[in-house]
């Protein structure tokens, strides 16, 4: 059976696979806008929930390149901010690869639903990295630093906020100079929500208790930050993974630290180990598979380079479909 018929026929999305610059398969499905039913296409703009934490990394890693930063420098070098009972000496480091024990404003180990957090706070307050301060600014760390790989969100915005300390420019502005003008990823851009630009997809919430959808304009940042919410296409995903590979953000050695296991035990062999910015599947047979992945409310986004035949996937849907799912059929029947 091939690829076509594999996945699933009503996932709502786009999916886009490529082979060393071959189209393999490409589908485009759903609706950017469900009520006045326009259809997704190949330029329309996604959210991509925590995916963005990749362009951080790449962001981190070109400043330490550059000799603005180290591996070792500690927040309280670099950040001017009270950090309270937050270790004053986590690295860069620490940050990057998920063992800071920094306060999680979203421990996923204990939250369920990311909505949950503005029920207090408004998510329409969260515009820059500062905004999400007062969500885990007076926390006590979660464990000390480097004992553990722990997933962290908190640990990203930290990492956007080097960026604009040390350069001088919020960390989306940064991002757009150094990596999406270099890739030509015109559509990709960190966007407030009521301020969206033309061809962005609106994200639905399926509401059980009036069978009908919502949107996730409440549900989410009004702005993406350090943790995620930058908007993609498929296209332009695939122009980052190329400019990546081919050495034109960073150096190809630190590529190879990126996409190397850095954190992380494996014990959820699908799951797998942490790089920086990048999640590791361990891969026995020959190179580790590298992918970066994004879920909130009404979004779920995965994207996935194969080092081994050169396959770059890249799946998201904008109703919350299981991007997972339809990735492990890529891998069967691809990989």
């Amino acid at each position: 059976m091939g690829i076509k018929e594999m996945m699933d026929a009503n996932f709502r999305g786009n999916i886009y696979i490529v082979q060393n610059g071959k189209i393999l398969y490409e589908r485009e499905n759903g609706f950017a806008d469900l009520q006045n039913e326009i259809s997704n296409t190949i330029e329309t703009k996604f959210a991509s929930a925590s995916a963005g934490k990749v362009f951080v990394a790449v962001g981190i890693l070109q400043l330490i390149e550059r000799g603005s930063l180290k591996f070792d420098d500690t927040l309280g070098m670099l950040l001017d901010i009270p950090l309270n009972d937050i270790d004053k000496d986590v690295t860069v480091k620490q940050l990057l690869n998920h063992t800071s024990g920094v306060p999680d404003y979203f421990d996923e180990s204990v939250m369920e639903e990311y909505e949950e957090l503005w029920i207090d706070y408004p998510n329409y307050k969260i515009r820059h990295n500062s905004d999400l301060l007062p969500l885990f600014i007076n926390r006590p760390m979660m464990y000390p630093k480097g004992e553990k790989f722990q997933y962290n969100n908190t640990g990203y915005v930290l990492l956007a906020m080097i960026i604009e300390k040390t350069t001088g420019m919020y960390f989306d502005q940064y991002l757009q100079e150094n990596i999406f003008d270099i890739c030509g990823m015109k559509s990709t851009g960190y966007y407030e929500l009521d301020r969206l630009p033309a061809k962005c997809a609106n994200n639905y919430i399926y509401c059980a208790d009036t069978k009908d959808y919502r949107t996730n304009i409440f549900s989410v940042d009004a702005k993406g930050t350090g943790a995620g919410g930058a908007f993609i296409t498929v296209r332009d995903i695939v122009s980052f993974w190329t400019n990546l590979l081919e050495g034109n953000l960073i150096s190809k050695a630190f590529v190879s630290d990126m996409l190397s296991k850095q954190s992380g035990d494996g014990d959820d062999a699908e799951e797998g180990y942490y790089g920086y910015g990048m999640w590791i599947i361990d891969n026995p047979g020959g190179k580790d598979f590298a992918y970066f992945q994004g879920c909130d409310p009404g979004v779920s986004f995965i994207s996935e380079y194969n080092p081994n035949n050169g396959i770059i996937s890249v799946l998201v849907s904008n109703y919350g479909d299981n991007v997972w799912r339809e990735m492990r059929k890529v891998r069967e029947a691809l990989y």
